[in-house]
This record gives structure tokens, sequence and C-alpha cells, in this order.
């Protein structure tokens, strides 16, 4: 061993790059566990970046001409000048002792940028849609995986509550690429691809995570579930690990040779205190228990979707005053229909909070019933109240249909709980628990609620197997339910299924979850042939628009939002299961879309990349309300959450406006003399977090990724 680093030593003098490699090569072979999973590190990926303008000093692979549809020089090169006045380009050959040059039009040329390179992300906004007034934003990131996890190292780590990913099976049927190439079926090395693969990734989604409370979820098929489970096992050796397994498609999928297959698995990895929670389930996740075929639905009493303003139904409108009793809340009394315009003047009685049916956005609503028909539901036990959160809690009610079930007897009465309301026997009062690791759960079927729903929502639009929407929104039911602020990560979001559960999530306790949802724009295997036959390539408009973020992910995300489609009309149908409305409605929810960029250090430094680093800082101060898009010319500026300081001779000024602005939580302090910051961030008050850029920026990214 001895001999070999003495070898490696040698090597690193003469050559830097290549004894590089061989000392990287040579610990992962003297780190190989005498036991466990033992697998090949496979020499560090490598992503083309078609959009990313040529610079100078830049890795890229020369294309082939327009229409070629061979797979081209994959060899890499150096841009070693740039022509701009004749579009032309010098390049010198990377990883050979016989030096070659050529000049190629910069057309023909595209950015490669390998694993272990250090990058500088940016972020570029190309759209959102608003519908939840002062909420959150869930996030839609276009940008390879690896290079968004390392740029959401410095907006969240140690922040994410839940992560949810639904990784390429490793089919073998052109389902993911490693180094530009499908991986193929009959790949001798295609189960090590995969793990190098998914370990880069895990080991960076273990920074994001929060390690007090959070889990990390990932579905799987037979193919690499064994090895899933032991790469999980040795890169969280802290976490609890165990496995679902998950009817997904009832009927089976025939499979020559052997038996059909209904199943996948999932893994839940639960970090700190993170453990499912106790749910109220209907007898699908408990089939012992059979006696009751319906349960109860509770519904929102303040009304959603259309007709839900206050001048819509104004007799509707008045306070219902609640206050707390031991561990539980009760109701007090019921107010009359309110007309006025300033609710301070209508005084709750002592001990109470008056709740309001605000909405998300912080209009006025209105009930789903006058303040006489509340008083007699409550009084006959058919209103209750949800978790206790002051003027923000919950009140819910048992519409027509099913009070019925109750007066004739389908639904036992039991007795009465804190606040009122009716305890009956039916399996949402009676049975609350954490089930078993077999789901056959009929909503989690992939059919009618993954593809077939989808094509509802974006017709015509075809994505392969796409996840239930029902099947995300109760795997991380267990784990967010009471955490109505969390923040859920998809690095493989692929049509954007985890992003729409965490929005009935919110609907169905009005809570203000995120989602950041992290997917490329490439296009499907399928399609890429018939594309470059009509002379078009990766980075090209007719080709990007396409691509799985573009032409999937993102109109999903806007269409369940809005309720309507990509081409305006009200998707049809309803939402089934734990809460049932039109998809027409859409969810009160905010969504920005942005596109990863890759920014020169020194432009990061001088200031001059501010417009692509101003949705990171925003993403870090809590993705709310306004962003500071452009540098300010006064020095300084305050956004909803966050504060920017560039000219630190303006700090006085600074420091005495954020003293008025209290959901203010980051000061951003533009200054390369650590004194000076250091003079400022004293001044801040209590609870502003002081960040310093660049410099925190720089480090976070300024070395060189291992492969």
């Amino acid at each position: 061993m001895s001999r070999l680093t003495d070898l490696i030593a040698q090597t690193k003098a003469k050559d830097p790059v290549v004894g590089a490699d061989l000392d990287r090569e040579f610990k992962v072979l003297s780190s190989r566990l005498p036991f466990g999973l033992n697998f090949e590190r496979h020499r560090p990926e490598a992503v083309e970046l078609p959009q990313r303008p040529i610079r100078k000093g830049d890795k890229v692979r020369v294309l082939p001409a327009r229409g070629d549809t061979t797979k081209g020089d994959q060899r890499l090169w150096q841009v070693r000048a740039i022509h701009r006045g004749e579009k032309v380009a010098d390049v010198d050959l990377l990883g050979t002792d016989q030096p070659e040059q050529q000049s190629v039009a910069i057309e023909n040329l595209v950015v490669v940028s390998e694993f272990r390179d250090t990058i500088h992300p940016g972020l570029v906004s190309t759209g959102k849609v608003t519908r939840g007034g002062d909420g959150p934003f869930h996030s839609v990131i276009n940008g390879e995986n690896y290079h968004v996890l390392k740029a959401l190292t410095f907006t969240h780590r140690g922040k994410v509550d839940a992560i949810y990913i639904d990784p390429p099976y490793n089919t073998g049927a052109k389902d993911w690429k490693y180094n530009n190439d499908y991986v193929a079926g009959d790949d001798l090395y295609r189960h090590s691809k995969w793990l190098a693969m998914m370990e880069r990734r895990l080991l960076i989604a273990r920074e994001l995570l929060n390690p007090a409370d959070s889990v990390l979820v990932v579905t799987i098929d037979e193919k690499e579930y064994l090895r899933l489970g032991l790469l999980l096992e040795q890169l969280f050796p802290e976490a609890r690990l165990t496995m679902v397994s998950s009817a997904i498609n009832t009927g089976g999928v025939p499979r020559k040779g052997s038996f059909s297959r209904s199943t996948e698995y999932i893994y839940f990895a639960m970090f700190g205190d993170a453990k499912p929670i106790p749910q109220a389930l209907p007898e699908d996740w408990n089939p012992v228990q059979t006696k009751n075929k319906f349960i109860l639905r509770w519904r929102l009493m303040r009304r959603d979707g259309t007709n839900a303003q206050r001048e819509d139904g104004p007799n509707s409108f008045y306070p219902v005053f609640i206050r707390q009793k031991g561990e539980h809340a009760v109701f007090d009394s019921v107010g009359d229909s309110y007309y006025g315009n300033d609710l301070s003047e209508i005084r709750p009685p002592s001990g109470c909070v008056a709740i309001w049916p605000k909405r998300k956005d912080g209009t006025l609503g209105t009930w789903q019933n006058g303040p006489a028909k509340l008083r007699n539901l409550i009084k006959d036990g058919y209103a209750k109240i949800g978790p206790w959160r002051g003027e923000e809690t919950a009140l819910y009610y048992l519409n027509q249909g099913e009070r019925a079930k109750v007066e004739r007897g389908q639904f036992p009465i039991l007795g009465r709980a804190a606040d009122g309301s009716l305890i009956t026997d039916s399996s949402e009062q009676e049975t609350v628990f954490v089930p078993s690791d077999l789901w056959r759960i009929p909503s989690h079927d992939a059919g009618n609620g993954g593809s077939r729903l989808l094509a509802g929502i974006i017709p015509g639009r075809k994505f392969p197997f796409p996840k239930s929407l029902y099947a995300v929104e109760d795997a991380l039911r267990f784990f967010v339910a009471n955490k109505p602020e969390a923040i859920i990560l998809d690095f493989f979001s692929g049509s954007g299924t985890t992003a729409h559960a965490v929005m009935r999530l919110n609907r169905q306790d009005s809570g203000r979850r995120q989602c950041i949802s992290v997917t490329n724009n490439e296009v499907a295997a399928d399609e890429q042939k018939a594309l470059r036959d009509q002379g078009l390539r990766p980075g090209d408009d007719d080709w990007e628009k396409w691509g799985i973020c573009d032409y999937i992910t993102k109109p999903r995300v806007q269409a369940a939002i809005t309720g309507r489609t990509p081409d305006g009309q009200p998707i049809k149908g309803d939402y089934k299961f734990t809460d049932e409305f039109p998809m027409a409605e859409g969810f009160e929810e905010n969504a920005e879309f942005f596109t990863l960029t890759y920014e020169a250090e020194k432009s990061v430094s001088h200031n001059l990349a501010y417009s692509r680093i101003a949705p990171l800082l925003w993403l870090r101060a809590g993705a709310r309300g306004t962003r500071i898009d452009k540098l300010p010319s006064d020095g300084w500026a305050v956004a909803t959450t966050y504060a920017l300081l560039t000219d630190v001779d303006k700090a006085t000024a600074f420091i005495r406006e954020l003293a008025y602005v209290e959901a203010v939580r980051i000061a951003f302090i533009v200054t390369d003399d650590d004194r000076r910051f250091q003079a400022v961030a004293k001044r801040l008050r209590k609870g502003v977090e002081p960040v310093r850029l660049y410099e925190s920026y720089l480090t976070n990214f300024g070395f060189t990724n291992e492969g």
C-alpha cells in the first residue's frame, strides 16, 4: 500500500489531474467494506448544458451536424479562445498525451459539467401562478438534480422536513442516463452505475434534511430494492429504516415466465424524532375491522371554491367564538351576521378568540351556514373544532348527507368530544392507528390515481407510470400531518405528483406547506430521434418545449392550482378519497418556476450576477412575499422576509428600517471586509440572521465536488 501511495505522489507531481484521479480511486478501493454493499464508484457523471453560453476555459463536446442522429464525438475539449465576431472557438483535447486542437463553430459546441467540477448556480424565473395570497410559494426547478441539490445546500441546509423521491427503477428500458448514455438492460455495470448515481444524490440530500425530525421516502420496485436497502443502511446508520409493500395495480401486470407484478416498495428512513403519526384511517388500512363500509366526512366550515367571497354571502359572515379548555378547544358562542368594515369592534367574550371566515389569501370569505343554522349544528354535535391554532383554528361540520347517515343509525353515537361534537362508531373516530407494512389501498392504484388522473389534468400529454396522487399524499401525511409549515422536497419530480399531493394536504387542514420539485427537461427517448431528424438539438426552443419540465411538470402544477387545463378548459371530474371536491376549483396556492443557471465566479464576486442569485436569497428566506430582484440604488432594500445591504456605509438607515419590519428573518450583507460585516451584524435586532454575501455563497460552492 505504501508503494502505491508513493507512485501516486510521483504521478501527481507530473500530472496533477491524473494523480488526483488515481488517488481518489485508491481511496475508494482501500475503504471497501469487508461485508455489506460494495460497488464501483464510476467516473464522475457528466451532464451536457445546452443552454449555457460558451465561455473561455469551459469543458465542451463537439456536436454532430444538425440532422445527424449518431451519438457523435464524446471526447472532452477545453475552450482556449473565443472569436465572437466569427462565432468560432479554439478548443484543445483533454485527457491525451498527444495534443490536438481545432476551431469549431460555437453553435456546434455544448458545455459539459462533470460532477466534481465547481459550480456557481443561479436561478432564472420562467413564470409563476398566484392564487394563495401572502402564502408561501411552491418551487419547480428545471435543472440537473445533482446540481440543484448543491444549490439547495445554500438555501435549505437542515431545513427540509420530508423528501419523497421516485427515482428511475433501472429497468433497462431507456428510463435513465449515465454520462449521456442510456443504461441498457444488458450493461454489466448497470447496477453499480445506478448505485453510484443514487449515492451522490442521497449524500447531499442528507445535508438538507432536518436531523432532529425528518423523513426520507424512496419508492422502488424489485429490480433494485435489495441494493437500495443496503445503500440506505450504509449511508444513514443513524436512521430508523422500514420498508412497506404497496399494491399499485391490484389486477397485476402479466409477465412472461413469471408471476404478475402488482406491488412496489416504499422505504422510509426516519431521522431524529420522526415517526409515523397515528391517523384516523378508513377500513382499507385495517382489513381486520370490517363492521363499517363508510366513514363520516367532516367538511371545512369555511366555504371554498366559487361564490366564496364575503360579498357572495354577506349573511354568512360572522364570528365564531372559541376558547381553550385544558388540552382541547370548545365552542363558546356564535355571533350575529356582521356587515361592518372594522372587525376589531367585535370584542370576543373573556378568554375567547374570534374565528372569522378568512381565506388563505387574506381576503374575507363566508361560512357554509348562517349563524342560526350553526348554533343548531353545534347543539346537535354536528360541528367540531380542529387543532388549536388561535384565530386560525379550522372549524368543521357535517353536511346534510353525512348527518342523515347518523340519523338513520348507520353510525351509532358513542358519545361527545370535548368540543361537543359527536363521537360515532366510525373508523374516523375510533380507529386512529399506524397501519401495517402491507398496503393494499384502492386509492393507490397507479392507473386511476396516476395515469388517468393526469390525462384529465393535462389532456393529450403522456408521462410513463405516474404515481397515484393519493398514494403520495398518504405516505407524506404520516410524517407532516402535524407540521402545517413543513418543507417537502422531491428531486426526481417527474410529473409533479408530490407538489400536487402537498396542495391537497394543505387544503385539508389550511396548512402552508411548501414543496420544492426538481426535474430536468429531458425529452423522451422515442421522441428524440424524430426531433434530430428535423435538425433540432437540445437547447433549441422547439426541442426544449417537449422536455419533461416544460411539457409535463410545470403545466401539471399550474393546472392543479388554477383548475384549468393548459388550453384553458375547466378540469373535468372530482378528487376522490379523504377530500372530495371538483378539480376545477383548483387550490389557493402559489408556485413559481425556475431554470438553473451556471454563473462565472468573478461575475458573482463582483456583483454582476445578482439577478440570478436573487431567487436563491428569496428561497433561503422562506419563498414568501416580495423579492429583491435588482440591486437597490439606495444601497439597501427590505423585502417581506429578508433584507439586503449592498453599501455598508448606509448601514444606519438600513438597521433603522429593519427595526420596524418584524417579519424579516435574514439580512444579507455584501462586503469583503469581515470587520465591517461583524460591526453591522452586531447592530441587527434580535431574531435577524446576518449572512455575508458573497462570501457565504462562494464558500458553499467553492470546493471541488468529489465524484
